[in-house]
Order: structure tokens, then C-alpha cells, then sequence
């Protein structure tokens, strides 16, 4: 036994090279999970200027200084956010606070009488007591997220200094990180080893593949949403801003948010339009949504990406959404296929003799 595990250790840990890149993996974890929290500025900082990093890169070919490219680059980008501040989420959280206020009081007495219904039709299934007490239960629910929502808006103000102080110093890092690349890129990489090929196979397949993903990621999320809001506004859908906006965002999730959008799409518009041929309408138009962004819209995007088995993308998910929560959901397929390319890529030592274990 000692000997296997001596082979096992020679094969894969006695390249130098592999000893760095464990090291820098358990570097990068630790630092993700003790202080992930801590840093979440720098890193949404570092997501974002790797984004725009190709704009820039693209003004510097066409002769622009690299100063005045990060200046284009980065008025775009506060003039982008203003919108979503001031445009796109006000407009979404007053949507969301009208379906509160006005609309679920209204759907609550129809889920009722649904339940009274249902109880005097096939009284031999569901009795009046069962009708009875899930209609209390759904009370109970509503008050509890009443009195939650209340603790929040009591409880906001601490949470908006801590938005305020978050939408300042993001900008504030993007532009310098933006500004500072290569200097700073340059004493990262001066602390790694000077012999690196694995690092440098590696590093270069992930920078192809995230930049792909995180960039193509975001187009999808624009575009779906931009179209969702231009639909369900031309067939009359109330909410469509924030029906929209939930359903841009579900493409974070591989598979399962899809699924998750398709609740509150139909609960929306079956309170509003009732069974009939509106209600099947909007769910069409939902339908070709989503088979436009699977068949046609994903290939585009991601033509370039490394494919992975739909087991391994769901299983990617559940443990980095597990791990890291939204960001980790945001980034399970860049992670994965770092793991798949480390795995791809790792040192070998093959032993010189054909000797074979028994």
C-alpha cells in the first residue's frame, strides 16, 4: 500500500510546477472563503474591468492612447450603470411593491375561492376543512413575509449606506484596475515561478473561455430581457418590467432557471388574463422565447466555449452556488471548466519501467 501511494505521489506531485499550482489553488480558495465577503468590491471590480478590458484593448488597435481608451471605456460604462440605477431597477422595484400592495390581497381571494370551489365540486377528494385550513396557512405565509419585508425597511438604512459606499468604490477600482492592467498584472505574475508552461496552458485556455462566457453571459442577459420586456408589453402582460427582469436573469442558471422564470410568468398572467386564449398566448411567446435562446442565441454566444456534459454543468452549479452563492452560480461553468483544463493539463511523471501493479 505505502508503495502505491508513493507511485501515485511521484506520478502526479513531483513536477515542481504541480507543487505551485496546488499551492495557488489552496491560496485561491482560502482567500475566497475567509475573506470572500470582505473583498466582494475588488472582486465584482475585477469581473467588470475584465469585461470591459476588450473595449479598451480594441480602441488601442485603432491608435487610441491607452489612457484615453480607458477614459471611452469607462464613461460608457457610468453612463450603463446610471441607467440601471436610475431607470431599469427604480422601475422594477415599483412594479414589485404595486404586485405587493395591490395585487396579492386579490390573488390570495381568488386562490381562496379556487379552494372553496374545489372542495364543494369533489367534496369526496378534498373536504372543507382541508380547504379551510390551506387557506389559512397561505394567510399565515403573507403575514410572515409582511413582517419580514417591515424588518427590511426598518432595518434598510445601514443596508443602504453599505450600497451607497459599494456603488462608489467599484467604479473607483474599475478605473484603476483598468487604468493600472499591465503593472499590475505585472507583479502578480513576477511572485510565480519563471519556468511555468502548465500555468501558461492554462491560463490562456481559461482567459479564452471566460472571457467568452462572462461576456457572452452578460449579452444573453440584455438581450433576453430587452425582448421578454418588448413582448409581454406588446400583449398587454402587467409587470412586464419586472417579469422581464427576473427572466433576463434566470439564464444564470443552466437549465433550471428557466424552469424557475416559467412560475411567475404563468402566475402572472393566469391572475390577470384567467384561462383562455391570452393566458395561452403569453406562454407561447414564452415558449418561443426560450427555444430561441437555447437553439439559437446559446450557439451564437458560446460557439467557442468548451461543451460539458449537462450532468457535470448541474452539478457545477449546485456546489459553487453552494460555495459562493450568486457568484458562484454566475461563474459554475467558468469553474468547471478551470477544473477540467487543470485536470487536462496537470504534470505527469511516467515511470520508466513497464512494470504494472498487481
Amino acid at each position: 500500500m505505502r508503495k502505491v501511494i508513493e507511485k501515485w505521489y511521484h506520478r502526479y506531485f513531483s513536477n515542481e510546477e504541480s507543487t505551485y499550482l496546488v499551492f495557488t489553488v489552496v491560496i485561491a480558495c482560502c482567500i475566497l472563503f475567509f475573506l470572500g465577503e470582505i473583498l466582494t468590491p475588488l472582486f465584482v471590480a475585477i469581473i467588470l474591468a475584465y469585461l470591459m478590458q476588450g473595449g479598451v484593448e480594441m480602441l488601442k488597435k485603432w491608435s487610441v492612447p491607452h489612457i484615453a481608451a480607458v477614459g471611452v471605456v469607462f464613461t460608457f460604462f457610468i453612463g450603463l450603470l446610471a441607467a440601471c440605477l436610475f431607470g431599469l431597477l427604480p422601475l422594477a422595484w415599483s412594479q414589485a411593491l404595486k404586485l405587493i400592495d395591490d395585487q396579492l390581497p386579490v390573488w390570495l381571494r381568488k386562490a381562496q375561492d379556487g379552494l372553496s370551489n374545489l372542495a364543494t365540486s369533489y367534496p369526496d377528494y378534498f373536504s372543507e376543512s382541508q380547504a379551510q385550513a390551506l387557506s389559512q396557512n397561505m394567510q399565515a405565509k403573507i403575514g410572515e413575509w409582511g413582517e419580514l419585508l417591515l424588518s427590511l425597511s426598518i432595518h434598510s438604512v445601514p443596508n443602504v449606506i453599505g450600497l451607497m459606499i459599494f456603488l462608489v468604490l467599484v467604479p473607483v477600482l474599475v478605473f484603476f484596475l483598468l487604468k493600472d492592467k499591465d503593472k499590475l498584472v505585472g507583479d502578480i505574475v513576477q511572485l510565480l515561478p519563471h519556468k511555468r508552461p502548465i500555468m501558461n496552458q492554462v491560463w490562456s485556455e481559461m482567459n479564452r473561455q471566460m472571457s467568452n462566457y462572462v461576456r457572452g453571459k452578460v449579452l444573453e442577459i440584455f438581450i433576453v430581457g430587452a425582448v421578454t420586456y418588448a413582448c409581454f408589453t406588446f400583449v398587454g402582460l402587467k409587470y412586464a418590467a419586472l417579469i422581464s427582469l427576473m427572466v433576463g436573469l434566470s439564464v444564470l442558471i443552466p437549465f433550471i432557471g428557466a424552469a424557475l422564470a416559467t412560475i411567475p410568468v404563468f402566475v402572472v398572467a393566469y391572475f390577470q388574463m384567467g384561462w383562455g386564449s391570452d393566458l395561452a398566448t403569453v406562454m407561447v411567446i414564452y415558449a418561443i422565447l426560450q427555444a430561441i435562446d437555447g437553439n439559437i442565441l446559446v450557439p451564437l454566444l458560446f460557439s467557442e466555449a468548451v461543451n460539458l456534459h449537462p450532468v457535470a454543468i448541474v452539478t457545477a452549479v449546485l456546489v459553487f452556488g453552494g460555495l459562493w452563492g450568486v457568484w458562484g452560480v454566475f461563474f459554475a461553468i467558468p469553474l468547471a471548466t478551470l477544473v477540467k483544463a487543470l485536470w487536462t493539463a496537470w504534470p505527469t511523471h511516467q515511470p520508466e519501467s513497464s512494470e504494472t501493479l498487481v
